[in-house]
């Protein structure tokens, strides 16, 4: 059965063209905003308690540093719900996107709930990575209070996948916007001592993470549940087939993990070569950083829309409309993206001043700033062509080509550019610029690839059939 989204063979290139770029705008909107919002929760959060004492400051950054990894790893196991429930959507088998939705919550709870055991070690954790006693004393509490949150994040993220792929990102976009409003409140109440709270500093902005993601997984599940058409997609009944009947979902989240848990450990290891340059090259590889990190939030809701529309039209079997929509996705990201960079080009030095007032670290920052433009477009298309082939079915091939790029490119090039070559911090974005240019080629190659041995398939299809 094909869904409705799917056109026929004989409509133009262009209206499919523009079908594919207006159905993922709308997509990516929504879920652009809800990525957005998650980052300035964490925004708010950081200024709150920065303002109440820069020791608190301290406590936060250093308790965030072992959950933020735990957290996106646990997002990509995750990302099998996605997947799984655009591609039935776009076969117009309904009820198999709720059962994706209901098969993955047991896995988001077991593993959120592992998750929150690791980090209930919060202050052995930090000394065994060589913190002194005060930080991992202050950090400890932090890390546990973040980790009982863990199970909770989890399920609204499966949640609010499940919902992207069946084209209804709204409900979650509108979720993280009063969960900000809620977040700045508890922020107030807990880190100052209001409404009769004693000031709590860092450890009452965890506090408030950890109700939020409270909030946002019972009011996202509550609203599933009560969905109007929650029949048609199955969401109050058992899924069968047991545990097995799961394993192409869970083992693209498994990959997805790896993935992104390889990135990120990969990006650990550039703070740690900046720790090695000094305090002003780390502080202005941090601001370049961040400023990368917010602008990569409209690649993760673009890539995240790219895999609904190529999981839609991979279920419906046009390998016409996989394509297209994969290569869509990249093209709308990679415009936003250089809108972006031109930003980077023209004012380097506004956005730096918005971090910081001295002038040794601004003259450091500003060409780093600068030579992010050219990173932001091929940084966000491969992140895009990643979710492009997650989207189409692929489980392992992504994972393999990011651990190559970012683990056996990225690591030795930025040490060797950094460090023998002396070219000091800006080294570090040359080496992830030509890594992220390795992937892109590597993830866009195989997409290519497959498209194109669907193409053959097709034809050998068709021509069995004439005969």
């Amino acid at each position: 059965m094909r869904n409705s989204d799917s056109e026929g063979a004989g409509a133009s290139l262009a209206s499919q063209l523009v079908r594919h770029a207006s159905e993922l705008i709308r997509l990516a909107g929504p879920v652009v905003v809800g990525r957005s919002g998650i980052m300035i929760m964490s925004l708010v959060d950081t200024i709150m308690v920065g303002r109440f004492s820069t020791e608190e400051l301290a406590y936060q950054g250093i308790g965030q540093a072992p959950v933020i990894p735990l957290m996106l790893g646990l997002m990509g196991l995750m990302m099998g719900t996605l997947v799984s429930a655009a591609s039935a959507f776009g076969a117009g088998r309904f009820d198999a996107c709720g059962a994706a939705w209901r098969r993955s919550l047991p896995l988001a709870i077991g593993a959120g709930v592992a998750a929150a055991v690791l980090c209930a070690f919060g202050e052995p954790l930090l000394r065994a990575s060589g913190q002194s006693a005060d930080l991992a004393g202050g950090g400890g509490p932090v890390v546990q209070i973040l980790g009982l949150g863990l199970p909770a994040a989890m399920v609204f993220l499966t949640t609010n996948f499940f919902l992207e792929g069946i084209k209804r990102p709204l409900p979650g976009m509108v979720m993280i916007i009063a969960a900000n409003i809620l977040n700045a409140l508890l922020n107030w109440v807990l880190v100052y001592g209001h409404l009769g709270f004693p000031p709590m500093g860092a450890v009452g902005s965890a506090w408030a993470t950890t109700g939020v993601r409270v909030f946002l997984a019972v009011g996202l599940v509550l609203y599933v549940w009560s969905m109007t058409d929650h029949a048609r997609f199955g969401v109050r009944t058992r899924p069968g087939g047991g545990w097995a009947a799961g394993r192409t979902q869970r083992q693209i989240g498994y990959a997805a993990g790896a993935s992104i848990g390889v990135e990120a450990t990969a990006f650990a290891v550039m703070s740690i070569f900046a720790g090695w340059l000094g305090a002003v090259p780390l502080a202005g590889y941090s601001i370049a950083l961040n400023l990368i990190s917010m602008v990569f939030m409209v690649a993760i809701g673009v890539g995240s829309a790219t895999a609904v529309r190529v999981g839609i039209a991979y279920g419906t079997g046009s390998a016409r409309d996989v394509a297209l929509a994969g290569w869509t996705g990249l093209g709308i990201n990679s415009i936003a993206m250089a809108a972006f960079g031109i930003l980077f080009i023209v004012v380097p030095d506004g956005l730096v001043a918005a971090y910081t007032a001295d002038p040794q670290l601004e003259a450091l920052t500003v060409p780093l700033v600068a030579f992010c433009a050219w990173l932001l477009v091929v940084d966000g298309g491969q992140g895009v062509m990643a979710n492009a082939l997650r989207g189409r079915g692929e489980t392992w091939a992504p994972t393999v080509l990011h651990v190559f790029s970012y683990g056996f490119v990225m690591i030795p090039v930025c040490w060797f550019l950094t460090f023998p070559m002396g070219h000091g911090v800006m080294g570090l974005f040359e080496g992830i610029l030509i890594a992220s240019v390795v992937s892109a080629g590597l993830l866009c190659g195989r997409f290519f690839w497959l498209g194109q041995r669907d193409k053959r398939q097709h034809a050998l299809h068709q021509n069995s059939n004439l005969g």
